[in-house]
C-alpha cells in the first residue's frame, strides 16, 4: 500500500493480517485493525449470509477499516466417476474416524453472490485469489468504495491484475502457507520465492503507480523491514497470526504449529485439489501417491470436509489440513493486538539497525 493509500484507509502500520479460511474470525480481524493494521475476513467457504454476519461482527468490535478476501471460482460439474474414485480413495480414512462418506450438497459457495455481498458490505479492501476479475467487476467494487487487491504468484499475474484496474497487488511467494493463488502458466514454474518475486513485481508496477504487498515467510519485524526494502509498501502475514488467541483453529492445530519447523511443511493437493502448503501429517503421507489423481478444487476440498471437521472435533491433527508457511517455527501464541505491538517494535528496531549500519 502506498503512503497515500494507508492514509486513505487510516492505517497506522503496513501490516495486513492474512485472510485464512477456517482460522480467521471477526475477533482476529477486529483486533488487528484496532492495533493499526488491516484485519481481513476470508469469504472462501462463507455463504453470503455468513459473510454479512461476520462483517457486522467486525464492525461491532471496531470502527477501524478491514478487508474481505474472495476465491475467484466457478461452481464445477464433476464427472460422477471422478467423484466416486475420489470417495473410494478417502474411504479408509473416513473409516478410521467412523464416518460414512456422502457426496456434499454443494461443491462451493456461489462466487457471484459472494461478490455482490462484498459490494453491498463496502469493506475498505476487497482482495482476491485463485483467479482474476474482469475489469467491470473491479469497477463495481471501486464504485462501492472498495480498494481492490489481487493476488499474484508471478510478475505476469501482477501485470494482469494491473491491466484490470487493481489498486494493489499481493505478491505471494512460495514460502506462504495455505493455497497457492497461481492462475496463469505452469504451477511449478510459478513457485517463485518472496525475495525474488517482490522486487520484480515492484519494478513492474511502480511505473503504473500500483503498490505491492509482500507475502510469504514473513513472521517478524525483520521480515517487514526486508520486504519494504525490496520495494513492497506493506506485508501480508498469515501464519504469524495463526496461533493468536483470536484465531479460530483448535488445540490440535495449535500444538502442531508450535512443534513444527520450516522443513515440516510441503505443498500438497490431497486435501483440497489445489496446491497448498501445510504441515505434513497422516493424510498427506497416506495420499502422497494420489497427488495428481485427486479432483481439482473445490471438489476434493468438499469431499474431505467431513474428515477435517471430525478430526477437529476429536482434536486429531493427523487428519487436519494444517496450513502453514515456511516461517512456522516463528509462531508466537498471544493476543493479536499484542502481536502487532511486538511486530511494530521489531520493525522499527530493524530499520534503526539498518540505518546505523549504513
Amino acid at each position: 500500500m502506498t503512503a497515500s493509500l494507508r492514509t486513505t484507509l487510516g492505517l497506522r502500520l503496513p501490516i495486513v493480517q492474512g485472510p485464512m479460511t477456517g482460522a480467521d474470525t471477526p475477533a482476529l480481524a477486529a483486533a488487528v485493525a484496532a492495533a493499526g493494521g488491516l484485519g481481513m475476513l476470508s469469504a472462501g467457504v462463507r455463504s453470503a449470509a455468513a459473510l454479512a454476519d461476520a462483517a457486522a461482527d467486525v464492525r461491532r468490535r471496531t470502527d477501524r477499516p478491514f478487508g474481505i478476501n474472495l476465491f475467484v471460482q466457478d461452481a464445477p460439474s464433476p464427472d460422477p466417476a471422478t467423484v466416486a474414485a475420489a470417495m473410494a480413495r478417502l474411504a479408509p480414512l473416513h473409516a478410521e474416524l467412523g464416518l460414512a462418506p456422502a457426496v456434499p450438497a454443494q461443491w462451493c459457495e456461489d462466487f457471484r453472490q459472494q461478490l455482490d455481498t462484498v459490494i453491498a458490505l463496502r469493506p475498505a479492501v476487497a482482495s482476491f485469489t485463485f483467479g482474476i476479475l474482469v475489469a467491470d467487476d473491479v469497477a463495481r467494487l471501486k464504485a462501492a468504495g472498495c480498494r481492490v487487491v489481487g493476488t499474484a504468484t508471478t510478475v505476469d499475474e501482477a501485470r494482469a491484475w494491473a491491466a484490470v484496474g487493481a489498486d494493489a497487488v499481493c505478491a505471494s511467494g512460495m514460502e506462504a502457507g495455505g493455497h497457492r493463488g497461481t492462475f496463469l502458466g505452469d504451477f511449478t514454474a510459478s513457485l517463485v520465492g518472496t525475495m525474488a518475486l517482490v522486487p520484480q513485481c515492484a519494478d513492474a508496477l511502480r511505473p503504473l503507480g500500483i503498490p505491492v504487498i509482500a507475502a510469504g515467510g514473513i513472521m517478524d519485524g525483520r521480515g517487514i523491514a526486508a520486504a519494504l526494502a525490496l520495494g513492497a509498501q506493506a506485508v501480508q502475514m498469515g501464519t504469524a497470526f495463526l496461533a493468536c488467541d483470536e484465531s479460530g483453529i483448535g488445540s490440535a492445530y495449535r500444538q502442531a504449529l508450535q512443534s513444527a519447523s520450516a522443513t515440516d511443511t510441503r505443498i500438497t493437493r490431497v486435501f483440497s485439489g489445489k496446491p497448498a502448503r501445510g504441515i505434513v501429517n497422516r493424510v498427506m503421507e497416506q495420499l502422497r501417491d494420489d497427488e495428481l489423481s485427486v479432483p481439482a478444487y473445490p471438489v476434493q476440498n468438499a469431499l474431505t470436509g467431513a474428515l477435517r471437521k471430525a478430526a477437529a472435533a476429536a482434536g486429531d491433527a493427523r487428519y487436519l489440513s494444517l496450513w502453514a508457511g515456511q516461517g512456522v517455527a516463528g509462531v508466537r501464541p498471544m493476543g493479536a493486538g499484542a502481536l502487532v505491538e511486538v511486530l511494530e517494535r521489531e520493525w522499527r528496531d530493524a530499520v534503526a539497525g539498518l540505518q546505523s549500519s549504513a
